[in-house]
């Protein structure tokens, strides 16, 4: 296992340095300058070669990237040009903002989709069945946007159940969570389809195993053997499946954040690339990437965790 754990570790370090080289590449392929953008049509040639001076960018490429990379080792991820405020302090401040909303989403759809999948293959092509089925696909075919936009309108402004804007009030954990339930309603709705219907496909699939018809055959209750032996396999895709749609409800919480005005990296990120901020946006895609390897790379432990054929494979 800690052979196997060392070669996640690796392909994950590998796999984010890469990324962020690509990521790095084509944000300096955009066009414009971004000193000249920070400070402005009136600013003198002096004033933009000493910012330029200041960034970096007066560096060929391959040197930048090097440098951005050593700063990047020693906790260094460069100055906000406006605010002149550590990028890390800035970042780290919505982070947890992003977090909690991915988080409450995860949880949600997982436990939602779970329970639907297992419910659907164990009534295998009954009218529960395909009702459940109709279900899931809508979930799936519902845009994140589209969701948040009505979420907002119908429960907040129509019915005011919950409120419509905000994050809560600092230090109010149950005004916080309250402040969470549409923006996770939002970017996790369609999660809840894509789970249900992996989970059904893998329980149909696992339930005419042989190792299930032997435990039918010695007489074991049938609910034990569904949620004992063959709900514990069954959930392994689920869990890569999270793993990987921890990235894709990155880019959904941006939606969530600016529909719902709440803080995080999503609303960080737009904002900045709006005023061409570079040191704030290559920062906040930085650990946006580093999260998407990581929840990827736990994801394959856990795998790995819960069934050893993974290991030996490896």
């Amino acid at each position: 296992m800690l052979k196997y754990v060392g070669k996640r570790l690796a392909l994950a370090a590998v796999i984010a340095a890469l990324s962020v080289t690509l990521l790095f590449i084509i944000i300096h392929l955009i066009p414009g300058d971004p000193a000249r953008t920070m400070l402005g049509p009136r600013a003198t040639p002096e004033l933009i070669a000493d910012l330029q001076l200041r960034m970096g960018l007066d560096q060929p490429l391959p040197v930048q990237i090097l440098i951005f990379f050593g700063n990047m080792l020693s906790g260094d991820l460069g100055m906000d040009m406006f605010s002149n405020r550590p990028v890390a302090t800035i970042v780290f401040e919505q982070l947890p903002h992003t977090l909690a909303l991915i988080f409450a989403s995860i949880i949600w759809s997982a436990v939602l989709g779970i329970f639907l999948g297992c419910f659907s293959a164990v009534r295998r092509n009954s009218l529960a069945d395909r009702l459940t089925g109709v279900l899931a696909v809508s979930f799936i075919a519902a845009p994140a946007f589209v969701i948040a936009l009505y979420s907002l309108l119908f429960f907040a402004v129509e019915l005011r159940w919950f409120p419509a804007i905000g994050a809560g009030e600092p230090g109010d954990i149950g005004d916080q969570l309250w402040h969470l339930v549409l923006p996770s309603f939002a970017i996790g709705l369609s999660w809840v389809g894509y789970i249900a219907r992996l989970v059904r496909a893998s329980m149909l699939e696992i339930m005419g195993e042989g190792h299930i018809r032997t435990a039918r055959a010695f007489g074991l209750p049938e609910k034990w053997i569904t949620y004992r032996y063959a709900l514990r396999l069954a959930i392994l895709p689920t869990i890569t499946v999270i793993g990987v749609g921890m990235g894709f409800l990155l880019s959904a919480a941006v939606f969530a954040e600016i529909v719902f005005a709440r803080p995080g990296l999503g609303k960080l990120v737009i904002d900045s690339i709006t005023t061409r901020n570079y040191p704030v946006v290559m920062g906040s895609v930085l650990v946006s990437t580093i999260l998407f390897v990581a929840s990827t790379t736990l994801s394959d432990i856990v795998n790995a965790l819960l069934d050893p054929r993974i290991r030996q494979s490896s």
